[in-house]
């Protein structure tokens, strides 16, 4: 890596944007972090973002909020994305749980890279959800974050959830097709497009702008198929029970006793119910106390069975459906029959495994353009929610994702807004570098086709 590569992280890899840590100094540095200083990269700061990554447009912070000229920049990692967007980094860096890397990078003309579950090490997060938390990557190109994620990949023995090296040999060893980058020919590419994420939320410039996506990676060659993925519209509902399930259990050690924000001016005799209710009531912010309740709720006694485990059971025929599609093998499990009774009528049967497979999958990554935040604070909590409708889907499967800025028709453009809308790249799990090489050719392929960039 160039000596003068600089790159931000997001707060959540060494402290958090939280009253209840604000005088917390971490003793050591992230694995990420330390990887990308051990091959020449320069930190050159620490951005803003949603308290403990808890929110869709980085506003939920005990900094401020996050925003470009009165519009949302996305969350939580937006400070990342801004720093990258206004050039005063070459990447960043930052935590994505259901699209906290991605939804910023949409929302500011950047490159956002979720890597499969486990392909980076998490030593050294924050935890917000441990089971769908990942280090990703903003970037201008896919090509420079390919370069970075190439450095931060790799086993780490400090990280219980970080894939072992006799894993990554023995998933190294299957047979991938390669991609070259400096041929923008996308004959052979199975691309599918997904039925369920043509939903009436979906705002028609970005509707659109899928549509060209498509229309001008047909025209290179890659062959466009309908697919089903039934259980995408449980999706969100899963991830907002698991999520703040698990980081309510996370935040529990947020108790005012051994470190962090404590509560003053209680009396010396206040008992521990005191001390916690008052540390954890003034020192957690708006979102995240609504999020530990919501999460302490769906773990009790009454309502575990028809709540968590029931969103556990959703998050698999999440995976499932992912598996069905892809031609590339899950190596982590084994291949399952299609069920006909959950597909569409309109999708047509390769085999008696289910729908014609494909190589990526191609969405959007936010349903709408860039909105005000006046706009956002005007939401209902399950409005903002929405936002992440096409990002969640991957992090429940802890399949690769990569958010690829796509401009808007002049028409459409708006002076001291984000011009361009996020285009999702999926592919299968561990199919990380495929993934960046399909990126990196359909940005060159929109270079190539004259668009106007930003």
């Amino acid at each position: 890596m160039k000596d003068n590569i600089a790159t931000t992280i997001d707060e959540g890899l060494t402290t958090c944007a939280s009253k209840i840590l604000q005088n917390h100094q971490s003793p050591f540095q992230a694995y990420v972090v330390e990887r990308l200083c051990h091959a020449g990269a320069r930190i050159v700061g620490k951005t803003n973002l949603d308290e403990f990554g808890m929110g869709s447009h980085s506003l939920n912070s005990q900094y401020g909020s996050v925003h470009s000229h009165g519009h949302s920049v996305g969350g939580s990692s937006g400070g990342s994305a801004l720093a990258v967007a206004s050039g005063l980094a070459v990447a960043g860096l930052g935590t994505d749980t259901g699209g906290s890397v991605r939804l910023p990078a949409a929302y500011t003309g950047t490159v956002g890279f979720k890597p499969s579950y486990g392909v980076i090490s998490r030593w050294g997060v924050i935890p917000y959800a441990n089971s769908l938390d990942t280090v990703g990557i903003i970037a201008c190109t896919a090509t420079d974050i390919n370069s970075i994620f190439k450095r931060c990949e790799g086993h780490d023995s400090r990280d219980p959830t970080s894939l072992a090296d006799t894993t990554r040999l023995r998933i190294g060893l299957r047979e991938e097709q390669q991609y070259d980058n400096d041929s923008i020919d996308f004959s052979g590419t199975r691309i599918g497009v997904p039925l369920e994420y043509n939903i009436s939320e979906l705002d028609p410039i970005v509707r659109d702008a899928w549509v060209r996506a498509l229309k001008m990676l047909r025209k290179a060659g890659a062959t466009i198929v309908p697919i089903s993925l039934p259980n995408t519209k449980h999706a969100l509902s899963a991830y907002y029970v698991l999520a703040p399930a698990e980081a309510a259990s996370n935040l529990a050690k947020y108790d005012g006793v051994r470190y962090g924000y404590r509560e003053q001016g209680l009396p010396d005799g206040a008992n521990g119910d005191v001390l916690y209710s008052r540390t954890r009531g003034n020192g957690f912010g708006k979102e995240v106390r609504r999020r530990i309740l919501l999460g302490s709720y769906t773990l009790s006694s009454e309502a575990i069975d028809n709540y968590f485990i029931k969103a556990q059971k959703v998050r698999r025929l999440v995976q499932r459906d992912f598996d069905r599609v892809f031609a590339l093998r899950n190596p982590l499990r084994p291949a399952e029959q299609f069920d006909l009774s959950d597909m569409d009528e309109s999708i047509l049967l390769d085999s008696k495994l289910g729908p014609p497979q494909v190589d990526f999958i191609i969405s959007p990554t936010a349903p709408t353009l860039p909105p005000k935040v006046e706009t956002v604070l005007e939401q209902t909590p399950v409005d903002t929610y929405m936002n992440d409708v096409f990002t969640v889907p991957a992090s429940l499967a802890g399949i690769p994702a990569i958010s690829i800025p796509f401009p808007l028709h002049r028409k459409d453009m708006v002076p001291h807004r984000c011009n361009h809308v996020g285009i999702q790249i999926m592919g299968q799990f561990y199919d990380d570098k495929r993934v960046l090489s399909v990126a990196a050719k359909f940005q060159g392929l929109i270079e190539r086709n004259g668009i106007l960039a930003r």
